[in-house]
């Protein structure tokens, strides 16, 4: 074994380093998230995964039309898990995932904590704003 190794690469690091600002901890309602799908002028498009909103605005395969716009304004947790594409997928409760549907959600979770910033955290499904 030579003494040159590699510097381990972070797992799911990007490419190209992203400066993120710091997580926001606004409470975000899920109709607001429902609007940031990208089809509506003057609202950022926004991704929830397992509770914390990302903001995924300018990023191409979040636009209408593209293959991750099925993602854009929902909390695509079982999604994600399956890793389908399929809108009836896009649900938050993700309790009927695998153990390994389970690793993939985190591992999406991490993937995005990496590359996009927290705006905030999703408003859970059975709380209703007074």
């Amino acid at each position: 074994m030579s003494g040159t190794e590699e510097p381990k690469k972070e797992r799911f690091a990007p490419k190209e380093p992203v400066a993120l600002n710091p997580p926001k901890n606004d409470l975000i309602s899920r109709e607001h998230l429902a609007k940031c799908d990208g089809t509506n002028e003057g609202y950022p498009t926004l991704v929830g995964i397992k509770g914390d909103v990302f903001d995924v605005s300018g990023k191409e395969t979040y636009a209408p039309g593209k293959g991750y716009h099925v993602f854009a304004g929902k909390e695509p947790n079982r999604a994600l898990g399956m890793s389908s594409l399929k809108p009836e997928d896009c649900v938050s409760d993700y309790s009927t995932l695998s153990e390994t549907e389970t690793k993939t959600l985190n591992d999406w979770h991490t993937f995005f904590s990496k590359r996009y910033n927290i705006v905030g955290h999703l408003q859970p499904e059975n709380e209703s704003r007074i």
